[in-house]
């Protein structure tokens, strides 16, 4: 679990490379879906490939359970195609 500050994301609202470093402006729904500024993610651009990585991973984790979870409300019939198929709560890589 991390110590730092946590800050919600929506979306990607801007990417830049300076200096070797890639910075990230985070994005939050504001009135009419618009995204406004919600923070910034700093990382060094040699870790980025690593970072996208890990984030693809996760992706791939996240639709497996989310299939899984499809497949076991279809088969015992307490879930219709219109409710979310994915627990609110877990965790991957640790």
């Amino acid at each position: 679990m991390s110590t730092g500050p946590t800050t919600f994301a929506d979306g990607l609202l801007e990417a830049n490379v300076v200096n070797g470093v890639a910075r990230l402006t985070l994005g939050q729904a504001a009135g009419e879906g618009k995204l406004t500024p919600s923070g910034q993610l700093v990382v060094p651009l040699v870790q980025l490939p690593q970072f996208v990585t890990a984030l693809t991973n996760l992706l791939r984790q996240v639709e497996t359970r989310m299939k899984e979870n499809q497949a076991k409300a279809a088969a015992q019939g307490a879930q219709t195609a219109a409710e979310p198929a994915l627990p609110s709560t877990f965790s991957f890589g640790r």
